[in-house]
């Protein structure tokens, strides 16, 4: 006891040097704590003002607290005299190498925060992505979820999505339908323009306001094709489209024109021969 008390006497200085580094040690690595604290619960609000899913919102939040904790905990331990360049190489060869391994993970991720961002798509559209089409049910940060119009679930990864073409039927309230009508060459053109349009405009869900353009589009192998061109509203796309196939095909038929279909004649020539 009496040893230690001369040691302590001695060294006294030095013991409250090292007293003091660890209390400041110990008060950095509190107060970078709390300051993390801070900045997470106010880029949490910043997120959730801005609409931001919350699952991102929270993941980025602690991230973030995590990150600036590691950094409180780095410099703590730098003012008591440790070097933290090693350290800081191992941090950054570990996250360097989880990265790689995690590629496709985190490309995924990454693609559902662009997603849930600026949210090209929402919950019930009718979207065609990654060459596939269905109505969207759920968009997660690592993958959708479409219902296909046969009722299956596909999931397609967020990565998928944002490196192809997007295309959304649902995000305009109105929609042009696009038929093609081959009638043959014998038909009289100017009255198969009247029925179509006839038959076309007198469907009571094609918008009245807009314009329906009938033309001929091609002289085609076996045909004269017509376009038809009404607009409709989105949510009427395929009852009209339907409705009008049957609708052009009984008033054709009716008017005696005559829709062609691919036909092929096979002629035989046939060579007589004298056997000798």
């Amino acid at each position: 006891m009496e040893n230690l008390m001369n040691w302590f006497a001695e060294n006294q200085e030095l013991f409250y040097s090292y007293a003091l580094n660890i209390l400041i040690a110990f008060l950095i690595f509190i107060i970078g704590r709390i300051v993390a604290r801070i900045i997470a619960s106010t880029l949490n609000k910043i997120l959730r003002h801005k609409q931001v899913d919350d699952t991102v919102s929270s993941f980025i939040c602690s991230l973030a607290y995590g990150l600036l904790v590691l950094v409180a905990f780095i410099a703590a331990i730098s003012h008591l005299g440790f070097n933290t360049t090693s350290l800081v190489a191992i941090v950054g060869a570990a996250g360097l190498a989880i990265g790689l391994a995690l590629q496709g993970s985190l490309s995924n991720f990454a693609s559902g925060i662009l997603l849930i961002t600026f949210k090209p798509f929402r919950a019930g559209d009718f979207v065609e992505i990654a060459g596939t089409a269905g109505i969207v049910e759920e968009v997660h940060v690592f993958s959708t979820n479409l219902r296909s119009p046969d009722n299956k679930t596909v999931i397609v990864p967020n990565g998928a999505i944002t490196t192809d073409t997007i295309t959304n039927y649902s995000t305009k309230p109105t929609r042009r339908i696009d038929l093609v009508i081959g009638v043959g060459y014998s038909a009289d053109l100017a009255k198969t323009k009247e029925i179509l349009t006839r038959v076309t405009k007198a469907h009571e869900l094609v918008l009245k306001d807009e314009d329906v353009t009938v033309g001929v589009s091609e002289l085609a192998d076996s045909s004269v094709n017509f376009v038809v061109r009404p607009w409709v509203k989105t949510s009427d796309y395929w009852p009209v489209y339907f409705d009008l196939m049957q609708s052009i095909k009984v008033e054709l038929d009716n008017a005696g024109i005559e829709i062609p279909f691919p036909q092929l004649s096979v002629h035989v020539n046939q060579e007589n021969t004298n056997e000798s």
